[in-house]
């Protein structure tokens, strides 16, 4: 029984077991300590590992470093920062939490030091009850495309790329149950770089309504557009596209049709930017579109660009039949933008991106995407069109 083995007992045990090298030889001496003991193998594993010896003073666990106040603001930074996991939600704490003094009551400096303490995986811990509702399932309706693939090269590497301007683009469905009659896309477009995501809405899946929401995408990119690559959708693969490339001398290439690991960063960024936004919803009229187009130019656009850090891949390396991704510390796409100038002079349009930043208020831009959205709901059910005041970047 259990009650036979005394201390000095188990000391005698403790010790043949740590000096059975031998998988066989640790198992002979479980089986005779269970024997014994009637413990269960699994405790019996745990008592004879420890390194303690009986008797000792138990081991001190350290409490937790901050209060059930400091993860109420983490979890409201969280939800106005639209659910970043914690890795990104612990990179932009710093860069909201001066504005969230106005935002929420009572957040002293003693509180601003502990949910600067948090790290990252208690951030998990804290927020896993609330981030399982959060889940949603995703996906696609794309159809490839047949004309011109023996013009547009193929790109199955990974990109390579010190500069700004090589992107990934692809187009969002907005079709709701049924693929049925016209309705809305998103057109997404990043930059493999920087993060930097532009995005508009379309009316249907025409050539000359992609090119012509493209064109807007590159003008109002604060950096050159040098290259895209898409899917095989006849919506990229055609001659308006192709010729719009060319005459611009931007570089284009497509990924291998049904694989959507060769544009795997836009892919990420249609969840992130398109559909946690907008869902799965119908949308196809035009005040639908007048009202999405504004939200995409304006508050998300910043939002998500100037104040949503985001990790970047930097290798891969296989580890036994694992494959281990080593990834940089999670920066906004404008920190990343400003980094790339490193030593030089900022161009004009980053000085002003910068400079709007440090004015703007990421709070409010929650808001009023919040509110936006609202009232593009009720513009989708038919209850009249959105009232909702942009703040634009002036």
């Amino acid at each position: 029984m259990a009650g036979e083995l005394t201390p000095e007992g188990l000391r005698v045990f403790r010790d043949r077991y740590r000096k059975a090298h031998k998988k066989v030889e640790r198992s002979k001496v479980l089986d005779e300590f269970c024997g014994l003991t009637r413990y269960s193998r699994k405790y019996a594993i745990g008592l004879l590992g420890r390194l303690e010896q009986e008797g000792s003073s138990p081991r001190r666990r350290r409490g937790p470093t901050y209060s059930p106040q400091a993860v109420r603001v983490v979890e409201s930074i969280w939800k106005a920062a639209g659910y970043p996991w914690s890795e990104r939600l612990k990179a932009l704490l710093p860069l909201w939490l001066p504005w969230a003094r106005r935002h929420i009551a009572g957040l002293s400096a003693e509180l601003e030091r502990q949910v600067l303490a948090i790290s990252a995986r208690q951030i998990d811990r804290r927020l896993a009850p609330k981030k399982r509702r959060l889940k949603r399932r995703l996906y696609g309706r794309t159809k490839p495309g047949t004309l011109l693939k023996h013009h547009i090269p193929l790109k199955t590497d990974a990109w390579d790329v010190t500069e700004p301007g090589f992107t990934e683009v692809d187009l969002v469905h907005h079709s709701g149950p049924s693929s049925s009659g016209e309705y809305l896309h998103s057109l997404n477009l990043t930059d493999i770089h920087t993060g930097w995501c532009e995005t508009r809405a379309v009316r249907g899946r025409g050539e000359r309504d992609v090119v012509k929401a493209l064109d807007e995408i590159r003008r109002s990119l604060p950096f050159s557009l040098r290259g895209i690559d898409s899917d095989n959708g006849s919506e990229f693969i055609n001659y308006h596209l192709y010729r719009y490339c060319q005459t611009r001398r931007i570089q284009f290439t497509r990924g291998r049709p049904y694989k959507k690991d060769d544009n795997a960063h836009i892919e990420q960024k249609n969840w992130t930017h398109v559909r946690r936004i907008l869902g799965w919803d119908r949308y196809d009229t035009p005040q639908q579109l007048q009202a999405i187009n504004a939200l995409y130019q304006n508050e998300l656009r910043l939002m998500m660009n100037l104040f949503q850090p985001s990790v970047k891949l930097l290798k891969k390396e296989r580890v036994g039949p694992r494959l281990r991704r080593r990834y940089d510390a999670p920066k906004t796409p404008l920190d990343r933008l400003v980094e790339t100038y490193t030593g030089r002079a900022l161009p004009l349009a980053v000085q002003r991106l910068a400079a709007l930043r440090e004015r703007l208020d990421p709070f409010v831009l929650s808001r009023t995407i919040d509110t936006v959205l609202q009232a593009l709901e009720r513009l989708r059910r038919g209850d009249g069109l959105p009232e909702a005041q942009y703040v634009l970047a002036k």
